[in-house]
């Protein structure tokens, strides 16, 4: 038994193992930057340098201008803890928040080749309104795929993406667009010294990192500083100069800079406190910031840089989660069959009987059956900014019709513990941000079962072998072909995963519907849905 036990370990250790002819060396936990020495610190195998400063701090005069270049520092600095996060609302347990947070932070194999290892570069999501690098500890991610991981903060809500006349020519709504911009180039300057390849950088992000990566693909100073990226849960949404100043000056208005001549000069005198407050509209699920285009770092709206081939040709892996949106249902819940029919015609309109006649009311029972139902519309016609459904196969699609190297996925446990609280009675299932946890073992709130641990090596593997190898297929596991194949990766729990045809996909969220009607209407005007979300639909 004990024999079988070990040989067992052995088999399973080998399939883990990245194979390589080359000796490993022992790389020391002091690296040197440009701009001063950092001391890390090692645990499991990975070395990990947390809260290196990649930007000046933005605050005072620099508030709302593009990052600048940080300062050099003396000596060896502590490389232990993480910087601070992103001013924001709320922030659990961790750092504080300040002004002062663009940190990112470095996950290592402590133990490498002597060649330079391949990087995932990490953008987190939050909807541009909350979460920080710190979130997401990278030494899984390292340790079994023997690469590199960066993870980053970048300012966040009316911090990084207002929009006001006044403000700087170069960057006005898109500043934490620039941060993630000014993390990729240190990145290129300082990873080599970690053991990173500069030449093998993988783009990632999750829900607004995945909004992020689409917009860096179309964005002309990040362009050569990656060279293959990883969309999650993330469309392609953009707000015009025009929308975003609507917005700064209801945020300019509510912190009573009401005067516009000087109302930049009145904001950069407030505390950050009293900005927040101001901007406490500013969020939301569909009425939150958005990254700005028709401006120098952003010039064509990122959906439009997919569509006319204007966006970076770098081989992609996207996808999304099978029940993208439902996580935002449950205050429809004991809903009537009349606020529920309600709700669809106020915000699909002449299409309301078609989507009525395809999701009825009551389909599930239960006090939760209006709820399931909008999430099941919400999530096939993409209509939170594009995640998931159809119009998320259609951008796949757009990718894939460009760059042969496209690789798509559902992710399908729907089963799933749940990032956030969830509501008693309610089956979240495969929501949105739900495959992080599978990731990042920091993001899960309980421990996975023992089919889910198997499906999180799973995808561990494939993330990682797409970072090495620009192509997510890796030993021991079901081949995953390129989405121009017609066929995608179900990822499933256990030994389940498997690759299913496109059509299967757009049968199972009625696409041959939601194909058929006009798609900007849907995304680019939210008002009518989000409109319903206050409202909540509740008796």
């Amino acid at each position: 038994m004990i024999r079988r036990i070990l040989a067992a370990a052995v088999a399973l250790a080998a399939l883990l193992t990245v194979p390589s002819a080359a000796p490993t060396v022992s790389r020391p936990l002091t690296v040197s930057t440009d701009k001063g020495e950092v001391a890390g610190s090692a645990a499991g195998g990975v070395g990990r340098y947390l809260g290196i400063p990649y930007a000046a701090p933005p605050v005072g005069d620099r508030r709302w201008q593009p990052p600048a270049p940080a300062a050099e520092w003396p000596g060896v600095r502590s490389a232990h803890d993480p910087g601070a996060r992103c001013v924001q609302t709320a922030t659990g347990d961790g750092p504080g928040t300040s002004e002062d947070c663009l940190y990112l932070n470095v996950y290592a194999p402590e133990r490498r080749t002597q060649r330079p290892l391949p990087v995932l570069f990490w953008i987190h999501g939050g909807g541009f309104m909350s979460g920080s690098g710190d979130l997401y500890d990278g030494s899984q991610l390292a340790r079994t795929n023997n690469i590199v991981v960066v993870t980053i903060n970048y300012r966040l809500g009316v911090f990084g993406f207002l929009d006001l006349p006044g403000l700087s020519a170069r960057g006005a709504g898109n500043y934490g667009l620039l941060d993630q911009t000014a993390a990729l180039r240190w990145t290129q300057r300082n990873i080599a010294a970690f053991g990173g390849d500069p030449g093998r950088v993988t783009l990632s992000g999750e829900s607004a990192g995945g909004q992020s990566v689409c917009s860096l693909l179309a964005s002309p100073p990040a362009r050569g500083l990656f060279d293959r990226a990883i969309i999650q849960s993330g469309g392609c949404p953009s707000l015009t100069p025009a929308q975003a100043r609507v917005r700064g000056r209801s945020v300019a208005t509510a912190a009573g800079c009401r005067d516009s001549a000087t109302a930049v000069s009145c904001l950069r005198a407030k505390r950050p406190d009293d900005v927040l407050a101001a901007g406490r509209d500013f969020g939301g699920i569909l009425n939150g910031p958005l990254p700005v285009s028709g401006v120098p770092e952003l010039p064509v709206a990122p959906g439009v840089a997919v569509r006319t081939g204007r966006s970076a040709d770098v081989p992609l892996l996207i996808g999304a989660n099978r029940d993208e949106t439902r996580k935002w249902s449950p205050p429809f819940a004991n809903a009537t069959r009349a606020q529920y029919e309600r709700v669809i015609r106020q915000h699909y309109g002449p299409h309301a009987g078609g989507v009525l006649a395809r999701y009825p009311y009551g389909a599930r029972p239960g006090r939760y059956k209006a709820a399931y139902a909008l999430s099941a519309v919400w999530t096939d016609s993409s209509v939170f900014y594009g995640m998931g459904g159809c119009q998320y196969q259609r951008l796949a699609g757009r990718f894939a019709s460009q760059q042969p190297r496209t690789y798509f996925y559902e992710f399908g446990d729907r089963d799933t513990p749940s990032p956030g609280p969830v509501p008693p009675g309610f089956a979240a299932g495969a929501s949105h941000a739900t495959e992080l946890a599978y990731l990042w073992p920091s993001m899960a709130q309980k421990p996975l079962t023992p089919e889910q641990r198997k499906l999180s090596r799973t995808m561990v593997r494939h993330w990682g072998a797409f970072v090495r190898d620009a192509d997510p297929t890796t030993r021991g596991q079901v081949a995953w072909p390129s989405y121009r194949s017609g066929r995608l990766m179900s990822l499933l729990p256990g030994d389940s995963s498997k690759t299913v045809s496109a059509k299967a996909y757009a049968a199972q969220h009625q696409c041959s519907f939601w194909n058929g009607i006009d798609y900007d209407w849907l995304t680019t005007d939210p008002a009518p849905l989000a409109d319903a979300l206050r409202v909540r639909g509740t008796p």
